[in-house]
């Protein structure tokens, strides 16, 4: 079992971290990736390395996910099979919980069910606003992005089994949003994963995070946003379209037609290209099938929503609005899990020999 702690500018809570460890379950080995700290950091990760742990060093900062991939490389050269806890340096994991999920992972792989487990906290009692603030937004973003409920999204507590390290190694992003990125997609590559309670602790209103509450977020909800451009391009080009084609012809119902028929070419091929980067020409018949069954049944809907709505009472432009944040909503999810899906086959999480066929250096330099 190996305890993966990605650090950057650490304070003592790191060493003690450590030395708290090695003493709660002596039969782990730990691994500290300092993520370009510098000379003014060098006394910790060395008291780090005198109480036992492994310390690879990148020569200058380059995030969070890149340092993880660096402990994630190393483990697959150094200790294949191995399964990983990834903990936070900062002291907001007690050794308690995360030994408890060390203990967990254990149990998984004895039963054969490998599972990725996630330590999330209930922000009980007091929670830093910047903290607290910054949850509800990644909550909110990842639900809508990635279509299922998950706690505490910015959890840094994490069990990974050993089966899922390469495919981690393979996910976009070196900050903080390369774990949302995991997260997003863990479960439409094959991923099983549960949530396990931990202990919400934050140290002097948690001053010693590098998390940006609203920079970090937004990295999370990228993709939406991308999205949310994206329709307002091709309304833009509609109304356009609609005006020009409506003065030029005198014709209402064929401009209609063709101005919905251009927006929609704009929304496609954008999506596919910059929303959700499918670019593969081989795939753009699957995509644009999809895409136009997708369209008929929104404007089915809306027509149906509309006609309910003001049928009940309720404001013209009142149903209008709330009939397109909810298609807006659902459109989104559906062109992201069916209409421009990846193809790709599930990893299988119970064929571990399989996970390391191919090895990894680390890029990082090693002290110890």
């Amino acid at each position: 079992m190996i305890l993966l702690i990605p650090s950057y500018e650490p304070s003592d809570a790191l060493p003690d971290l450590v030395a708290q460890l090695l003493t709660a379950d002596p039969d782990v080995e730990i691994v500290v990736v300092d993520d370009g700290s510098g000379e003014r950091y060098a006394s910790l990760f060395a008291r780090a390395h005198a109480l036992g742990a492994t310390v690879l060093t990148h020569d200058a900062n380059r995030g969070k996910g890149a340092a993880l991939k660096t402990g994630f490389a190393h483990v697959l050269a150094e200790h294949p099979g191995d399964d990983v806890v990834t903990a936070d340096a900062d002291g907001q994991h007690t050794p308690r919980d995360i030994v408890a999920l060390a203990d967990e992972l254990r149990r998984d792989a004895a039963a054969g069910t490998p599972t990725l487990i996630l330590g999330c906290r209930a922000f009980s009692g007091h929670v830093p606003l910047r903290s607290r603030a910054g949850n509800a937004v990644a909550r909110g973003a990842f639900r809508v992005a990635a279509g299922w409920r998950l706690s505490d999204t910015q959890t840094g507590l994490r069990g990974i089994p050993s089966a899922m390290l390469p495919w981690l190694l393979e996910q976009p992003g070196d900050r903080f949003e390369y774990e949302q990125n995991v997260l997003l997609r863990s479960r439409r590559a094959g991923w099983p994963a549960r949530e396990a309670p931990i202990e919400t602790v934050y140290l002097d209103d948690n001053a010693s995070s590098h998390f940006r509450p609203v920079a970090d977020s937004l990295r999370v909800g990228l993709p939406l946003l991308a999205f949310a451009g994206s329709s307002l391009l091709a309304f833009a080009v509609d109304t356009v379209a609609l005006v020009v084609l409506t003065a030029l012809t005198g014709w209402l119902v064929p401009s209609i037609v063709v101005a919905r028929v251009l927006s929609a070419s704009v929304n496609f091929a954008v999506n596919r290209r910059l929303v959700f980067q499918r670019r593969t020409k081989r795939d753009v018949v699957r995509h644009a099938v999809r895409y136009t069954l997708l369209a008929g049944a929104l404007l089915a809907s809306n027509i149906v929503w509309m006609t309910a709505l003001t049928e009940f009472g309720i404001p013209l432009l009142v149903a209008k609005i709330a009939t397109e944040v909810v298609l807006f909503i659902t459109s989104y999810g559906v062109q992201k899990s069916f209409v421009f899906a990846a193809e790709e086959a599930p990893q299988p999480l119970t064929a571990p020999q399989n996970a390391h066929s191919r090895r990894i250096v680390a890029d990082g330099r090693v002290e110890s």
